[in-house]
């Protein structure tokens, strides 16, 4: 990239917001709508942002959220890499490079957030930069005629009830707060980020309904679950339903209260379509229905991550089985990771420092990245030569220890 485009990078103003907008929008052919055309969204952190400047045209865009990302075992800072796009009259020129090296050296120098993360438009551009998907989507749905609950399955004694935004954001903020924890992936929500997931401005919802707010209570009150979904309505010729809808989340503190909203969901009148695109690969639903099958799941790519600062990001999560293993990291586009890294981790913790001892594992970065919320297996990336084991049965212990009871799962785009 030459030195003169390079020196355009910079944040951009509150003023030039509306600009920024619409060269964003307009890389992937839309048109910028709602309330947050002219003025910055809350969830902006526009001192995170770049723009390159071509004389007063805004020719490409990035951005960055401080985030918070669970991991296994634990919680990290988060570089939320967000805003992504070059014209097409600045492509193949090295703006995307120089974008993607000034948001990692800005986040490595701050040394605040040991690891980033984005959603991937196009899954083939970010696996240079060091990312890898780490997350995945079920890509869930069935026909209602036979997604039923098995007989066996309880649903307690609690209720199911729609109920609007103010009722739910009061039940459903700590529920979630308590429950994110425990699934790698899940991000945490401020005021702000609960502000963006209940806007449901029309201009957003593609055909879909408003979106519908379930909560679920026990007897004495205690909210114990939530969920979210839309609505499309549609007749055969022959006058028949043929309705759709789309279950965004559905969150419990209990097997009972999921059970119970996932009979909710799936008794609603004239519905003949259930899909929930956006829920976890190991959704427990499945294990709800009397007939599986019914549940047909294509599961694709979700979060992708990156480990920015090697040593303090494998420090920060648990590992459930201990490791006490050599790593050679090859980091090309961030060289400072590169080299030998003695992990030492544990259930109730974890170390990682540099090391001159010979590597039991040899990786990339990409794959270190791809298993660090615990949803891939190196066994899995050695099989297919992307991991080099030197020292025999390194990659199976390795796998087992970097494994975790549960599938990371990120409901939250960004």
């Amino acid at each position: 990239m030459p030195d003169d485009l390079a020196d355009q990078l910079r944040p951009i103003t509150a003023e030039e917001w509306p600009r920024f907008l619409r060269s964003m929008y307009g890389v992937f052919g839309e048109e910028p709508t709602g309330r947050y055309v002219d003025t910055p969204s809350p969830v902006a952190e526009l001192d995170r942002s770049l723009a390159l400047w071509d004389g007063d045209r805004v020719a490409a865009t990035a951005g960055l959220y401080s985030l918070e990302l669970t991991v296994p075992g634990a919680v990290v800072p988060c570089a939320g890499v967000t805003w992504i796009t070059v014209a097409p009259t600045h492509r193949r020129r090295g703006v995307l490079t120089a974008i993607m090296r000034r948001q990692l050296d800005e986040v490595r120098a701050a040394q605040r957030e040991p690891v980033a993360a984005l959603w991937a438009a196009e899954s083939a551009i970010y696996g240079r930069f060091g990312y890898a998907p780490a997350t995945w989507r079920g890509g869930w749905s069935g026909p209602t005629e036979r997604l039923r609950l098995r007989r066996d399955a309880d649903t307690g004694a609690g209720s199911v009830r729609p109920v609007e935004a103010e009722e739910f954001r009061a039940g459903a903020v700590g529920l979630h707060d308590r429950l994110r924890r425990w699934v790698p992936g899940n991000m945490a929500r401020d005021e702000r980020w609960w502000d963006r997931l209940l806007l449901d401005e029309p201009e957003s919802r593609h055909g879909w309904s408003a979106q519908q707010l379930l909560l679920h209570s026990e007897p004495d009150g205690t909210p114990t679950g939530y969920a979210t979904y839309r609505r499309r309505q549609k007749w055969s010729d022959e006058g028949e339903p043929e309705g759709r809808i789309r279950v965004g989340e559905v969150r419990a503190a209990t097997p009972a209260a999921y059970a119970a909203l996932w009979s909710y969901l799936l008794s609603l009148d004239l519905v003949r379509t259930v899909e929930a695109p956006s829920a976890s690969v190991d959704d427990p639903l499945r294990h709800l229905l009397h007939d599986a099958r019914a549940l047909h799941a294509r599961p694709y790519d979700a979060l992708w991550v990156r480990l920015v600062d090697v040593g303090p990001a494998l420090s920060a999560r648990r590992y459930p089985a201990p490791l006490d293993m050599v790593f050679e990291v090859r980091d090309k586009f961030c060289p400072e990771n590169s080299g030998r890294w003695h992990l030492r981790g544990h259930p109730a913790g974890a170390r990682c420092d540099r090391t001159d001892r010979d590597p039991d594992v040899v990786l990339g970065i990409e794959e270190l990245s791809a298993v660090y919320l615990g949803g891939v297996s190196l066994a899995g990336l050695q099989a297919a030569g992307r991991v080099h084991e030197v020292s025999p049965g390194a990659v199976v212990q390795a796998s087992t220890g970097f494994g975790w009871p549960i599938a990371p799962w990120c409901p939250d785009e960004f």
